[in-house]
């Protein structure tokens, strides 16, 4: 749950708060509570030579001489672009929810360097992002103590300042509500419980959520699908959530995730350490279910759904083999050479199904492949994408989002790479460039929508924490989704109200 956050209009010297935060760029000036604590702030400044690069801390205890009882001083660096000055607040804002945690303060104040609503919804952000703990099943638990975030500004602050913040505490409740799905281990969120899960998220934010089992999925002709899930005791579940405007302009756009709930590689059956982490392998589903929560609170203008196909993937008497052949929902056939590349084949059929609903534009988010942390390193999304328009969209977005994404290729030449000498495709195609032969798999159940590829493979989880970010789920994908969704919607005519009818 975000911290609870409010804009005030303050006087940091005066404030009461236990924690009272500053920002200052490398070179700047301090914080202008100096004075009021007889210049104690610089001399301690100089002494620990704090210049306000990225990342430098300065803590004093106040001792009455101001408000707070204890006052921060965060840098964060020189200035670059906006994208990456709201990057560099969300960061301090983390840091800042950290330092009042450490210390057992019960309130914190963050003087606002600017009245700037994208600068209002960083703060709000970071600070709650920052606050993220997963400890549900420790036996000890650290409570938060820290009760109250304010964000000061100097004047009354406008209704465009408090929707920001009230919009960053949601988009980071929606990428913790991801993390905690990811966080989960494998033996509760199973295939029935995240589509569950899906379900009561639709319903708490008004939105449509369609449930299909095996039977269903089976007269759809996603074989593919149920393929990979055949090998589990679990009963497989096809997801739709959908949101419709009251009166609708445009055609709708769709979020498809992996939702993969546990893969062992099937009879190409993984190592022990290769399985440490695959409960996160339904980290697409995750951020697609968040995502849809954001959309209901942005409202769109155009309707927006969002699709997964939740199984697992398991070696058994009844599990799918290498050399069988398995005819998607698109009438593709597949060749199999390894069960470990199951989560193309799940997402090719759930593609070929979101692509019925003829969408203006169509964004997949998976943890696809190792091959893309070979290329990207841990932090780093790959974009692949069939259409250039999209693909800067999202660009666009990734950087203002604070996501990195990383533009990949989907050289045709490669195509010889996955076809297969006894049906039209294989599932893996060799030792190198395997994001890119993935991409392109799936490429050939998207048809001619503006469609665009995530492989979330690094992001989606880490093993250690990083800025305000905790060990383990991220909710990679959920804020560029967020802000795909506003900006689109931003460009977007209203809707027109129906034409009376004649008489």
């Amino acid at each position: 749950m975000a911290l609870p956050t409010s804009v005030v209009s303050a006087k940091p010297a005066s404030h009461a708060a236990g924690l009272l935060v500053f920002f200052v760029r490398e070179g700047e000036k301090l914080a202008p509570v100096d004075g009021a604590l007889d210049g104690l702030l610089s001399r301690c400044a100089k002494e620990e030579e704090f210049t306000g690069k990225e990342g430098q801390v300065l803590s004093l205890h106040t001792h009455g001489k101001i408000g707070a009882e204890r006052i921060t001083v965060i840098g964060i660096g020189k200035e670059k672009d906006a994208d990456r000055t709201l990057e560099q607040l969300r960061t301090a804002a983390s840091r800042a929810v950290k330092l009042a945690k450490s210390a057992g303060a019960k309130s914190l104040a963050i003087v606002v360097p600017a009245a700037d609503a994208a600068q209002l919804q960083s703060l709000a952000e970071g600070a709650s992002l920052g606050a993220y703990v997963f400890d549900r099943y420790k036996r000890e638990k650290k409570p938060l103590k820290l009760s109250r975030l304010e964000l000061l500004v100097d004047a009354k602050p406008a209704r465009a300042l408090t929707d920001a913040a009230r919009l960053g505490c949601e988009i980071a409740d929606a990428v913790c509500a991801a993390r905690d799905l990811v966080n989960e281990p494998p033996r509760y969120v199973t295939p029935r419980a995240l589509a569950a899960e899906a379900r009561k998220m639709a319903q708490q934010a008004g939105l449509k959520c369609e449930v299909l089992g095996r039977a269903q999925i089976e007269k759809l002709g996603m074989n593919l699908f149920l393929g990979v899930a055949q090998g589990s005791a679990e009963e497989p579940q096809l997801v739709r959530i959908s949101y419709e405007p009251a009166r609708a302009n445009g055609k709708a756009v769709a979020l498809v995730g992996k939702a993969i709930t546990f893969d062992s590689g099937g009879l190409s059956l993984k190592t022990a350490q290769g399985m440490e982490d695959m409960k996160t392998d339904m980290a697409g589903a995750a951020a697609v279910i968040a995502a849809m929560r954001l959309v209901a609170a942005l409202e769109p203008p155009f309707p927006v759904r969002g699709y997964f196909g939740a199984c697992e993937n398991l070696p058994s008497g009844t599990a799918y083999k290498p050399g069988d052949v398995i005819v998607g929902k698109n009438g593709t056939s597949v060749e199999v050479l390894n069960t470990d590349a199951e989560g193309r084949l799940v997402l090719a059929d759930v593609l070929a199904w979101a692509v019925e609903d003829k969408p203006a534009a169509l964004v997949d988010l998976a943890t696809l492949t190792g091959a893309i942390l070979v290329a990207l390193g841990p932090w780093t999304a790959g974009l692949f994408s069939n259409d250039e328009q999209l693909a800067n969209e999202l660009l666009a977005c990734a950087r203002r989002a604070g996501e990195p994404l990383w533009r990949m290729p989907l050289p045709a030449e490669m195509e010889e790479l996955i076809k297969s000498p006894v049906a039209d495709l294989k599932n893996t195609g060799g030792r190198f460039g395997g994001s890119i032969n993935a991409a392109l798999f799936l490429q050939h159940f998207v048809g001619k929508v503006p469609w665009a590829h995530l492989d979330i493979a690094g992001p989606a989880s880490i093993d250690k924490e990083r800025g305000y970010n905790a060990r383990g789920g991220t909710g990679a994908g959920v804020r560029l989704l967020a802000e795909w969704i506003r900006r689109r919607a931003a460009v977007s005519p209203p809707a027109r109200a129906p034409a009376p009818k004649k008489r």
